[in-house]
C-alpha cells in the first residue's frame, strides 16, 4: 500500500542536509514527479520517493531545506512514499531531493529533480525559417520571439525523450522584439519533430512562461519535386485590392499548404482544384498583415514535397505621403542613351524603390536627406536605353522595419526614345512674348504622316499627346492650346512626332521659348542710335536701359517668327544696360521694337515692356558722295540727354564733397601733430 502525505511548508523545521546518514550503507532513493516535472500553476503535483521496504521514514527537501515533515512508515511491503502539493504556484518551483531512514540510519539524498512552473507570463511565438518543411537529413532554424523582455529562451522537443536547448535573449531592433535562434538538425522522417519554446527571467530560472503554440516540422524525403508558387495579378498589391496565390504540385497532389515566413501556423491549406494540380489561396482584401514572404508545399501518398521558391508580396498605399519621380535631363532620350530617374519625398522613408509599369521590381536605394531642399531623395541610373525600356515608371517609399509595406506610388513617368525619324516643325502664331491672361496656341506639324504629336515642356515630367489632323496639303499637325496664360506657362517647349503601335518618337523639334511679361514691377527704356530712320547698309544700335536690377535684356520685334534676342546686362553710370547692334541693316529689319528685363532665377518671366520704338530702314543706299547728315535729336533723345547731364552733374558734386571731407580730415590731423610738437 502507498501512503500519501499532505504537503506543508517547512515552518520551524531546521533539519537540513547535515542530517547524519550512514554513507555507503543504504542506496539512495529515486525521486519522480507526477504528472510531470513541468507543470502549470494551480495543478497538483505528487512526488514519489522510492526507497526500500525497510524504510521507517521519508523526507522531502527543496533547495537544500527540508520541505515536508518526517513521516512514520508502517511495516508494509511498500517501498515508496508520496508527497502531494496541491495548487502549485511559482513559489513551489525549485530543486527537490528526498531520502529515507531505516533502523540503520539515513540514506543518501536522491538525485536532484527540478520542478518547473509555467507562470502567467506572455507566451512567446515559435516559427521555422524559411519554412517548416525540411529535407531529410537537413537542418532548420527555429526562431523563438517575444515582445516581453526575458533573459533566456528554451526550446523543447516533445516526445518520449525530451530534448531541450537554451539560448540567451537577443533584441532585434528592426522588429523591436526579443528573440533567440535555434539550429535543429539533421532531421529524419523516422520520428516526429514537434517543438515548443518557453522563456524565463534570470532571477527565477525555474519559473517559465506559458509555452508557445506547437510547431511540427514536416520532413521531406526528397522524392517529390518542389511546387511552383505564383501570384495574380502581381506581387506589388494595392491596399484593399484582391489577390490570388497559386501553388502547383505534381499530378498526385492531395493537399497544398501555404506558409508565410514568421507566421505561427500555416497561412492556408487547400486541395487542388479539379481537374488539375493547382491549389488556389484567395485574399479578397489585402491589408498590412498580408505583406511578407511566402512558400508553399504539397503532400501526397509519397510524403511531403520540398517547399517552393520564395514569393514576396508587397502591399502599397500603407503610407499616404507619395514621392515624386522625375527624369534627368528629360523623359525623351535618344536610343542607346542613358537616363537618371530621381525619386524625391517629403517623408523620411528609409528606402525608395523604382518599379516598371507591369509592377516589376527594378531597384531599391537608401534615401538621403538633402538639407537645401529639406527632402529625401535617391537616384536610379538606367544605361543603354532601348525600346524595351519604354514603360511607365513609378517610385515608392518604405521603412526598414516594414520592407513589404510601401507608400502610395508616385505619378507615372513615361520614358520615350527619340531621334529615329525626321524632326517636326514647331511654331506659335501669337509670338514668343505674351501678356498674362492671353491664350496660347502651339502648333507641331510635319510633312511625314505621324499619327500623333507630343508636347514637352522642359523641367516637367511627362509629355502631352494629341492625335494629328491631316491637312489638304498632306501635312500632319496638332494644335496644343492653353486658354489662359500665367507665370507657370513660361518656359522652353519642344514637340515630337510618333506612329501608332510604337513607343518610338521622332527627333526633337527646335526649342521654342515662351516668355511672360509683367512679372517684375518695372519697365526698361529703349532708344535708337544714331537715328530711328536709316539707310540700307547702315549700322544701328538699340540701347536698352534700366535703373532697376536686370540680369538679361530681351529685345523683341513685333510680328517676328524668330526667337527674341538676349544680352547680359552691364552696369554703367548708375544704370543697367545692353546694346543690341545691327550691322548692314536691310528693309527687312524695319518694324516696332520693345525691350524687357529678366532675372537669372526666372529667365522666362519678364518685366513690363519698354515704350515701343519704330525703326525705319530706307530701301535705297545712302549716297557715298554726301557725308551722312547728323540726325536731328528727337524729343525723347533730348530728354534722355538732359537726364544724363543731370546725373553726371550730381556725380561730380558728390565727388567734390567727398574730396572736401578728405581734405578737412587731413588738415585736422596735420594741425594736431603741429600742436603736439610745440
Amino acid at each position: 500500500m502507498t501512503f500519501t502525505f499532505t504537503a506543508l511548508l517547512c515552518l520551524g523545521l531546521t533539519l537540513g542536509l547535515g542530517t547524519p546518514v550512514l554513507a555507503g550503507t543504504l542506496p539512495k532513493p529515486i525521486l519522480r514527479a507526477q504528472p510531470d516535472s513541468m507543470v502549470s500553476e494551480n495543478m497538483t503535483v505528487t512526488f514519489l520517493c522510492e526507497g526500500t521496504t525497510e524504510a521507517k521514514e521519508y523526507s522531502l527537501y527543496k533547495d537544500g531545506h527540508k520541505y515536508l515533515r518526517h513521516t512514520e512508515i508502517p511495516q508494509t511491503s511498500e517501498d515508496k512514499a508520496e508527497f502531494s502539493i496541491s495548487k502549485i504556484d511559482h513559489k513551489h518551483a525549485g530543486r527537490f531531493r528526498c531520502h529515507y531512514r531505516t533502523r540503520d540510519g539515513w540514506s543518501e539524498l536522491s538525485d536532484s529533480l527540478e520542478l518547473l512552473v509555467t507562470a502567467d507570463y506572455s507566451k512567446p511565438s515559435l516559427s521555422a525559417k524559411p519554412s517548416p518543411v525540411v529535407s531529410e537529413r537537413g537542418n532548420v532554424t527555429l526562431n523563438c520571439i517575444s515582445r516581453q523582455q526575458y533573459s533566456k529562451f528554451i526550446l523543447v522537443k516533445e516526445g518520449p525523450q525530451k530534448l531541450s536547448w537554451t539560448q540567451d535573449s537577443q533584441y532585434n531592433y528592426s522588429t523591436r522584439e526579443f528573440q533567440a535562434l535555434f539550429s535543429v538538425g539533421p532531421v529524419t522522417a523516422s520520428q516526429r519533430w514537434t517543438f515548443r519554446c518557453y522563456s524565463f527571467k534570470k532571477n527565477r530560472p525555474q519559473v517559465w512562461s506559458e509555452p508557445s503554440d506547437p510547431l511540427e516540422l514536416l520532413v521531406s524525403a526528397g522524392t517529390l519535386h518542389k511546387p511552383t508558387i505564383q501570384v495574380e495579378p502581381g506581387s506589388v498589391v494595392t491596399y484593399r485590392s484582391a489577390v490570388s496565390i497559386w501553388c502547383q504540385g505534381n499530378i498526385n497532389t492531395e493537399i497544398c499548404v501555404l506558409h508565410k515566413e514568421e507566421s505561427k501556423k500555416p497561412w492556408g491549406i487547400q486541395p487542388p482544384e479539379v481537374p488539375g494540380n493547382k491549389a488556389k489561396f484567395s485574399i479578397p482584401s489585402v491589408t498590412q498583415q498580408h505583406g511578407g514572404r511566402y512558400h508553399c508545399y504539397c503532400y501526397n501518398s509519397a510524403g511531403w514535397s520540398e517547399h517552393s521558391d520564395t514569393l514576396e508580396i508587397v502591399v502599397t498605399g500603407i503610407y499616404y505621403k507619395k514621392p515624386h519621380l522625375t527624369a534627368l535631363p528629360r523623359p525623351v532620350i535618344p536610343s542607346g542613351g542613358n537616363i537618371t530617374l530621381k525619386c524625391v519625398s517629403w517623408e523620411g522613408y528609409d528606402k525608395l524603390i523604382l518599379t516598371k509599369e507591369d509592377q516589376k521590381f527594378l531597384s531599391s536605394m537608401n534615401s538621403q536627406y538633402i538639407y537645401s531642399i529639406r527632402q529625401w531623395q535617391a537616384y536610379f541610373f538606367i544605361t543603354s536605353l532601348t525600346q524595351d525600356h519604354i514603360r511607365k515608371f513609378r517610385c515608392y517609399g518604405h521603412y526598414n522595419d516594414t520592407p513589404q509595406l510601401w507608400s502610395v506610388p508616385s505619378d507615372h513617368l513615361k520614358i520615350h526614345i527619340s531621334g529615329l525619324s525626321k524632326k517636326p516643325s514647331f511654331l506659335t502664331h501669337q509670338g514668343h512674348i505674351l501678356d498674362p491672361g492671353k491664350s496660347l496656341n502651339l502648333q507641331c506639324c510635319s510633312d511625314i504622316n505621324y499619327d500623333r504629336f507630343a508636347l514637352y515642356k522642359v523641367g516637367e515630367d511627362n509629355l502631352t499627346e494629341h492625335w494629328n489632323q491631316q491637312t489638304k496639303a498632306g501635312v500632319s499637325l496638332s494644335n496644343f492650346t492653353l486658354d489662359y496664360v500665367s507665370s507657370s506657362t513660361g518656359g522652353q517647349y519642344r514637340c515630337y512626332g510618333a506612329h501608332n503601335f510604337s513607343s518610338e518618337c521622332s527627333a526633337s523639334s527646335d526649342p521654342l521659348d515662351i516668355l511672360i511679361t509683367g512679372q517684375h514691377p518695372f519697365s526698361p527704356s529703349l532708344s535708337l542710335k544714331p537715328n530711328s530712320t536709316v539707310y540700307s547698309g547702315d549700322n544701328v544700335t538699340l540701347l536698352c536701359q534700366s535703373t532697376f536690377k536686370v540680369d538679361t535684356f530681351i529685345l523683341s520685334k513685333e510680328g517676328a517668327d524668330h526667337q527674341p534676342q538676349r544680352l547680359k546686362s552691364t552696369f554703367q553710370v548708375w544704370e543697367f544696360q545692353a546694346e543690341f547692334s545691327m550691322s548692314a541693316v536691310t528693309s527687312a529689319l524695319s518694324g516696332t521694337y520693345r525691350c524687357y528685363g529678366s532675372w537669372d532665377s526666372s529667365s522666362y518671366l519678364l518685366s513690363h515692356g519698354s515704350a515701343p520704338v519704330e525703326l525705319m530702314v530706307s530701301g535705297s543706299i545712302r549716297p557715298s558722295s554726301a557725308p551722312p547728315s547728323r540726325p536731328m535729336p528727337t524729343a525723347a533723345s533730348k530728354d534722355h540727354t538732359l537726364e544724363n547731364l543731370i546725373r553726371m552733374g550730381i556725380a561730380v558734386m558728390i565727388l567734390i564733397v567727398i574730396g572736401i571731407l578728405i581734405f578737412e580730415g587731413w588738415w585736422s590731423q596735420r594741425q594736431a601733430k603741429h600742436v603736439a610738437g610745440m
